[in-house]
């Protein structure tokens, strides 16, 4: 009962700061905020709690499993044994032949060609154009950003405005930041299955969680966005038949989606290799510092102590902040994958279940600095015009997101045990 009490006045804590950051903080936006909790509360409750979800959401599996092995039927075709095929020489450790780049991450490109397939087949249009429609009623937002919002639960930060470019130029301000915060707050659907199969392991029904996490972040990211920057016009940008994406074909829809699949394959590898590299050479520099509490300072230990008391605000135990808040860090600074690789390798008792769960939704979102410099270059690209206004919109997104994913996290937090 004291967690979920911390839990709660966590969502009172985010929801203030989002305030504080205002750009009008009379113009609070109450209604917003009452339907933009409630639905959020409501939709966890109904999809965590109700009889049979637990069986849903474990029946996900079967999903993470087959495209798993689908996947590596490719990647051994292609790769052979670097890929998971089978080896010419006796394997001693198993483990060591294992391959991130060429066993795991395909699962990226194979997701975006089907997803591309899924478009074009009207699987997902009919999926976005329903959540838009709810968004619309709910939460009042205009025809082009409902479907924008919407599109982000299952898209990337470039390719759910991309959805609605031709109406970019005309939104407001204020539905420009709120489209961003949405987009930093939810993950794509290209990496649903990815994260799903790393965390799977340490977290039974990793897929479905991750599906949830990024539906719940929506209504939250739409609550603190507008709480931060306010709309002072009545003004809604509608949109009509033009948007969305234009496949020739099944075929042509699989080929352009691998495509997009490939260059964010390519970009993954290239950042987890820096990054990776980069902390490192962090830690041997911090290693010349005096130790503290009988260990060398890191990078990990470093963002465990600023981030402590922000975990504390999801719900989770004093004892157990420090290790939360390195995983909470390595999200921001770095990105989510890392993240979720660091919360899988963790020992069984450095959290509790609870723990993780609220970390694997609080963690759920787009909102680290790699993304803001993808966001800012694909949108610019899209409405140059605009581009004084996109890139300190942007920025400001980063704190919007973190928060939104972070009240997710909370609103986990708050739930009785599942």
């Amino acid at each position: 009962m004291l967690l979920q009490f911390q839990s709660a006045l966590g969502l009172v804590a985010i929801i203030g700061i989002a305030w504080l950051l205002s750009e009008n903080r009379r113009a609070f936006p109450f209604r917003t905020v009452i339907v933009g909790l409630a639905l959020q509360i409501g939709l966890a409750a109904l999809l965590l709690n109700a009889p049979g979800a637990r069986d849903v959401l474990l029946s996900l599996n079967v999903v993470v499993v087959a495209l798993s092995d689908a996947t590596r039927a490719g990647t051994s075709f292609v790769f052979g044994y670097v890929g998971g095929g089978k080896t010419p020489f006796a394997i001693s450790d198993p483990a060591s032949v294992v391959s991130f780049a060429f066993q795991l991450l395909p699962l990226v490109i194979v997701m975006s060609a089907l997803s591309c397939l899924l478009w074009y087949w009207r699987v997902l249009q009919i999926i976005v154009g329903g959540l838009s429609w709810v968004l619309r009623k709910s939460l009042g937002l205009g025809g082009a950003l409902g479907l924008g919002a919407a599109a982000s639960v299952f898209m990337g930060t470039i390719e759910a405005p991309l959805l609605i470019r031709p109406y970019l130029a005309r939104m407001s301000r204020a539905e420009l930041f709120m489209l961003f915060t949405v987009g930093l707050a939810t993950v794509a659907g290209t990496v649903f299955v990815l994260y799903a199969a790393i965390l799977s392991p340490v977290i039974p029904a990793a897929l479905g969680h991750i599906l949830i996490a990024s539906l719940l972040s929506l209504p939250a990211a739409i609550l603190l966005a507008r709480v931060m920057i306010p709309d002072n016009t009545s003004a809604q940008t509608d949109a009509g038949e033009e948007a969305g994406f234009r496949f020739h074909s099944g075929m042509d829809a699989v080929a352009r989606g691998t495509e997009d699949g490939l260059r964010i394959w390519l970009s993954i590898v290239a950042m987890l290799l820096v990054i990776v590299a980069l902390v490192a050479l962090a830690d041997i520099i911090l290693s010349a510092a005096p130790h503290v509490a009988g260990e060398p300072i890191t990078i990990e230990r470093v963002f465990g102590w600023i981030f402590a008391p922000f975990v504390w605000l999801l719900g989770i135990p004093w004892k157990e902040c420090v290790t939360a808040g390195a995983l909470m860090g390595d999200k921001t600074i770095l990105n989510e994958l890392i993240a979720y690789q660091h919360l899988a390798a963790l020992p069984a008792d450095a959290l509790e279940p609870r723990s993780r769960l609220i970390m694997l939704y609080g963690m759920c979102g787009f909102a680290n600095l790699g993304s803001l410099g993808i966001m800012i270059a694909g949108l610019t690209g899209m409405v140059p015009e605009r581009r004084a206004e996109i890139v300190p919109l942007v920025m400001k997104g980063l704190v919007s997101g973190t928060l939104a994913s972070a009240m997710t996290g909370a609103v986990i937090g708050l739930l009785p045990a599942f």
